[in-house]
């Protein structure tokens, strides 16, 4: 169990709705935090998982949530129980179920692995928890290592928990957010990165984790986007896999759907009887298989607005659902009386459906209700549009456009509650729409919304600009678009930051090696000469990264500074401390910043370990003027051995208060109004002498900066460690 944190939902303590009193915290995610709580009505032990308040007024993850609630229909053992869901006052919400004590795979993944004989046990079990959720027309869609629990560590008492994006497999039922898949790709079907789920991905997903779980490692799916669509092409290797789980799992994560076992059903009878998994992969399924299954049976699927016409002309009620492959085929195959006739035009992937004679039989086309569509070209899929349209010349421009970029299109012919102008509106749209990286169209009769991610500034804007007025007339339409593109990479920003970089080099700071998705903050860091360098940057990457939020965090020297920096050796701190104080008064400056008139004093300590070598001291001003405290012609003595000797409690005065300085020739200095900004002291310490002879006390950090460079041409550089400081003088 996880230990708790202030920024938990729940404490330890806590009763929530007057009954369930939390115990323990088990996990946090991005959106919800999961809890061992307990009823104090029954005593049961419970888990309690809970979305964050800042998400439950999000449509999209209030729809996960609800949906593992509706999974409580659904009663067997290897299906963790939900129960009811409540929402808080202060707006969370919270999902009751079961809690299952025990191990999830992900952790026997991490210890090592599991042996075939405990995988093709858990096998068995999970499978018909999958028969069992599939018979109430629900697919996981997100089967991992850690959605499979060991209640009591026992491999036959095996539970599927976290049905967070299960999806309803009757028309219309959807819940992805951010139109992603929102499950784990390592584990995920081929065919879910392109938006298509059914119950054969469940199927693919287990045979995954089975295989990761028996290896005892993750798979490596690839490491960028592209790599990962082109590696769920291919078998999973499984090698070493004995028999016979290496076959079933063969079958199980074959890239084509239509190869691995056809249901549950026949992936249950290959666990119970492997002889069955032919090498052609047929399985043949006994009547008893399901004996030791507990299914609620689905109930009546919902008809389809075509369907309904096939009642309205004869066909016959018990007709079979067919398979969602068949829908395309279903809606081209409708019987009608003698006086109709079915009108199919060949526009690429559209089904059309039609009639004639309208004023003698009725409308021309079937009523739908809801009149829905659904057009989107999201990532990781190949767009399509799939709903109703009014007019085979609205399809056929639907169609066209689609075709355009790449996509199909199944849409059937269908009259409803719709304005007249719909389909030259939601035409009209469509036309602004592909013109984005990405975007989902979806309209709910005359309710329309568009949202996307354009590809750059100008394709916004225009888009806005042609919307700002609203939609077409007959539509009322809401618009939501972010800025690209999808995932920046770092490799578009590095050529920015060479190009501004005026006092030494500019660094992302920790860049994803994928790229930058939308949400993150692009951050660079470093020096610059000035404040225009910065702002320079700061406008270049915001240009390219979208609406990401973008900070330069660059400290402002001079130029100057910036000379000597780039030539000064990159040798660490070595401990030797800069004190700042003021020559006519007491204490310590900690701020380092002085006025007009002030008499800056500093001192050196030298760090008790620091026996040898010698020291060098200076200062680069705002001015391009280099001061050598330590040594110069006036203290020309700069050998720890000797520093060390007139040290007061390790402290060595470098710039000495006034009075202080006064007939002896030692360095004093005040603050004027000729030299205002940020001074650099370095600090340097050698094993060797650095220079031949003395530098000039005062010389120009242009020359300063040709002598370092010379040095480390010549291999004489010999720096053991550097240690600075700034100095702000000001009015």
């Amino acid at each position: 169990m996880a230990q708790s944190q202030a920024g938990d939902i729940f404490r330890p303590g806590d009763l929530l709705n007057n009954t369930y009193r939390i115990e323990a915290i088990l996990g946090r995610g991005g959106t919800s935090e999961v809890y061992k709580a307990r009823s104090e009505i029954s005593g049961r032990v419970m888990a309690i998982k809970a979305l964050r308040a800042e998400f439950a007024s999000n449509e999209d993850f209030l729809a996960l949530m609800t949906r593992e609630e509706d999974i409580r229909d659904v009663r067997h053992d290897a299906i963790v129980r939900y129960f009811d869901t409540q929402r808080m006052a202060d707006g969370v919400v919270y999902l009751v179920m079961d809690y299952v004590d025990g191990p999830g795979l992900d952790r026997k993944l991490a210890d090592g692995g599991m042996s075939a004989g405990e995988l093709m046990v858990i096998g068995e079990r999970v499978t018909e928890g999958l028969i069992a959720a599939h018979g109430r027309n629900i697919v996981h869609r997100d089967l991992s290592p850690d959605n499979i629990i060991l209640r009591n560590d026992t491999p036959s008492e095996a539970v599927i928990i976290d049905f967070g994006i299960a999806k309803d497999t009757n028309p219309g039922a959807e819940t992805i957010v951010g139109n992603e898949f929102a499950g784990k790709y390592a584990y995920a079907a081929p065919e879910q990165l392109s938006g298509r789920t059914d119950h054969r991905s469940d199927i693919y997903s287990l045979g995954a984790l089975l295989l990761s779980t028996f290896r005892g490692k993750k798979p490596d799916t690839g490491k960028n986007p592209m790599e990962v669509v082109e590696n769920k092409q291919k078998p999973l290797d499984l090698d070493g896999v004995p028999d016979p789980l290496r076959k079933i799992i063969a079958k199980m994560t074959h890239p084509d759907p239509d190869q691995r076992f056809a249901t549950a059903q026949d992936l249950l009878a290959a666990f119970r009887d492997p002889s069955l998994v032919e090498a052609a992969g047929v399985v043949t399924v006994q009547d008893d298989i399901l004996d030791d299954a507990t299914v609620i049976a689905a109930p009546p699927a919902r008809r389809e607005a075509a369907e309904a016409a096939e009642e309205a002309v004869g066909i016959p009620s018990d007709t079979p659902d067919p398979r969602p492959q068949d829908k395309a085929r279903r809606s081209r195959g409708l019987f009608v009386p003698i006086v109709a006739l079915i009108v199919v035009a060949g526009l690429g992937a559209v089904a059309w459906m039609g009639g004639l004679l309208d004023g003698i039989v009725g409308p021309r086309y079937p009523v739908a209700d809801p009149y829905s569509l659904i057009i989107e070209d999201s990532f990781g899929s190949d767009p399509q549009a799939v709903g109703y349209v009014p007019s085979p010349e609205v399809g056929a421009e639907v169609s066209g456009l689609m075709e355009g970029i790449g996509g199909t299109s199944e849409l059937t012919l269908a009259t409803g509650d719709i304005a007249e102008t719909w389909g030259t509106g939601i035409v009209e749209v469509l036309r602004q729409a592909v013109e984005l990286e990405e975007f989902r169209l979806v309209a709910d009769g005359n309710q329309v919304k568009l949202s996307g991610l354009a590809p750059g500034r100008a394709t916004k804007s225009a888009i806005e600009s042609a919307l700002a007025d609203g939609f077409p007339e007959g539509l009322n339409g809401s618009l939501d678009l972010q800025l690209g593109p999808r995932l920046l990479e770092p490799g578009t920003i590095e050529p920015l930051l060479s190009q501004y970089a005026d006092c030494g080099q500019l660094r992302l700071v920790a860049p994803p090696p994928l790229g930058y998705g939308l949400e993150d903050q692009v951050i660079v860091t470093g020096r610059f000469a000035d404040e225009a360098s910065r702002r320079g940057l700061q406008s270049a990457i915001t240009a390219q990264a979208g609406d990401r939020a973008v900070r330069v965090e660059g400290e402002i020297l001079n130029e100057a500074l910036c000379q000597v920096d780039a030539v000064l050796p990159g040798a660490g701190p070595g401990g030797f401390d800069l004190r700042m104080g003021f020559g006519d008064q007491e204490g310590e400056n900690v701020s380092g910043r002085y006025t007009v008139g002030d008499n800056p004093v500093l001192d050196v300590r030298i760090p008790a370990d620091v026996t040898d070598g010698y020291l060098y001291v200076t200062v680069i001003d705002v001015k391009g003027d280099v001061f050598h405290l330590l040594p110069n012609r006036i203290r020309p003595e700069n050998s720890i051995e000797a520093l060390r000797a007139e040290a007061e409690n390790g402290w060595v005065r470098l710039a000495y208060a006034l009075d202080e300085a006064q007939g002896t020739g030692r360095i004093a200095f005040t603050v004027d109004d000729s030299v205002l900004g940020k001074s650099k002291i370095v600090v340097l310490h050698s094993e060797q002498p650095l220079f031949d002879e003395l530098r000039p006390t005062t010389e120009s950090a242009a020359g300063y900066a040709e002598a370092l460079a010379q040095l480390r041409e010549d291999g004489a550089l010999s720096v053991t460690s550097m240690d600075t400081a700034i100095l702000t003088t000001e009015r």
